[in-house]
């Protein structure tokens, strides 16, 4: 069998019929989910980061490009969802158009995305809980608190390192027995967890939007310093590829189209929706941000938007934003291991993995080995792994799948013309080789070093791919 045989269109749709997950989320539901997937600890760092380092105030111009990449993607993703409402994303998708060898390039990327992901957020929040926990009085014994690889600042400003990250491991455990109970259950988590995240950004932008000072923005695009990716529009589109990571999620809601109640009508709204909700709030997050204080000032600064606050009579702010930081990394982690036990639900329906990643409990109809074999290895890197390991690796990995996915438009588009399309992507072949191109400038944005990650993360998965994958593909046997 080749390495490019696709799916059959046919074959998919089928399975979008087949009663195996509860049809259980509505429009609003899957709002929630891209909105709880995409607001997280990266708009509270990486705004200032961005800010002091590549873009100054015009930040606010990265975020609306980034914001224009992930539309054309999540346009492109919305046709996809509608055609083919099954679990497995960005990996079915591929599967359907360009074939086994792509679509398995994809779902080992997303890995990175998900699973690598989810681990990443649930070291940033135990730093956030053991700060939260620190300002009520109670402090947990550093041994507990970080990895042997994870130097951890005390109070007292001593750089101790630990054993191992108990919180990170709380978290990961309680939110994959969450989602072992039930989609419905988890939706109703999230959407308490978007709530008030959300509110404390609005309340955020409107508290601070009476104390910004003009002078801070100005100039407002700086002038590049002679490197590229250092201010000027450079240092605009580095800045973009870097804030990319705060709107990474929102393709995590296709990932559960075989669990909404009318995929053709409300998987559009719950991607465009969430996105659109989202970059709204991170401009105008951005823009009040910089206006509060000088973006020079935020440079090596660990808290910026506690010196943002600072600029405001309003200090109780700060513990607001710890508060909704660690709701949106809760709500983040939640969404991304929901997303990675659906794109494992796929591979191993397909015979890319092992059958117990496929295996649906009879009462809670979740794909729960999936999630507990997710909890036991997201919890081992979450114990153990330092953060800055694979930080980066998920724009990178997130990044290649919405360029296949927007390339897999203009392929089905051809080779399945006359195919049903509740929800066409606008303009084509205009959007998806825009979102191609603006993913790809992105990805180059962010330097070599996470290129040479990217590739040696898929030479591990080319090995399982060819070691395990190809003889056990259910497709291959049929051919």
């Amino acid at each position: 069998m080749s390495l490019f045989a696709t799916k059959p269109l046919g074959d998919l749709q089928r399975e979008a019929e087949t009663p195996t997950l509860r049809r259980a989320l509505g429009p609003w539901s899957l709002i929630s989910l891209g909105i709880g997937a995409i607001i997280g600890a990266g708009l509270f760092s990486l705004t200032g980061i961005a800010a002091a380092e590549y873009a100054g105030p015009a930040v606010v111009l990265s975020f609306v490009f980034a914001a224009i990449g992930c539309a054309f993607a999540g346009l492109c993703y919305s046709e996809f969802a509608t055609m083919i409402p099954v679990a497995g994303s960005a990996y079915t998708y591929a599967y359907a158009t360009m074939g086994e060898f792509l679509a398995w390039t994809i779902g080992w990327s997303l890995v990175l995305e998900y699973a690598i992901g989810a681990a990443t957020v649930s070291i940033s929040w135990s730093s956030y809980m053991v700060s939260l926990l620190h300002d009520w009085g109670l402090d947990l014994p550093y041994q507990l608190i970080a990895s042997p690889w994870q130097p951890v600042m005390l109070p007292s400003g001593v750089l101790v390192h630990g054993m191992v990250n108990l919180p990170a491991v709380f978290i990961v455990v309680l939110i994959s027995i969450l989602l072992m109970t039930g989609i419905r259950e988890s939706a109703r988590a999230t959407a308490v967890m978007v709530i008030i995240k959300v509110s404390v950004v609005v309340i955020f932008i409107l508290a601070g939007w009476a104390f910004m000072r003009p002078e801070n923005h100005v100039p407002f695009i700086p002038p590049n310093t002679g490197r590229f990716g250092e201010f000027g529009w450079s240092g605009i589109l580095r800045a973009a590829g870097i804030i990319f990571f705060a709107y990474i999620g929102f393709d995590a809601v296709s990932t559960a189209a075989q669990e909404a109640r009318n995929p053709q009508r409300n998987m559009p709204i719950g991607i465009i929706g969430s996105l659109a909700i989202c970059t709204v709030l991170y401009v105008l997050f951005a823009y009040v941000m910089t206006g509060l204080e000088h973006y020079t000032r935020f440079r090596g600064n660990a808290a910026p938007v506690a010196l943002a606050i600072a600029a405001t009579p309003y200090e109780w702010l700060k513990g607001s934003i710890k508060l909704a930081t660690i709701a949106g990394l809760t709500s983040v982690i939640l969404v991304m291991l929901l997303g990675q036990s659906r794109v494992f639900f796929s591979m191993a329906r397909d015979g890319l993995l092992p059958k117990v990643f496929c295996d649906i409990h009879p009462r809670w109809r979740t794909p729960w080995k999936s999630n507990l074999i997710l909890m036991v290895f997201v919890s081992l890197f979450s114990a153990f792994a330092p953060i800055s390991l694979v930080g980066q690796m998920t724009s990178i990995g997130t990044l290649l799948a919405f360029v296949i996915v927007c390339a897999g438009v203009l392929v089905m588009r051809r080779t399945n013309p006359n195919a049903p399309r509740p929800f066409r992507t606008p303009l084509v072949p205009l959007v998806p080789a825009l979102g191609i191109l603006t993913c790809l400038a992105m990805m180059f944005g962010l330097g070599w070093p996470n290129w040479a990650r990217l590739i040696g993360w898929l030479a591990i998965g080319y090995a399982i791919y060819f070691g395990y994958s190809r003889h056990h593909s259910l497709l291959r046997a049929r051919s």
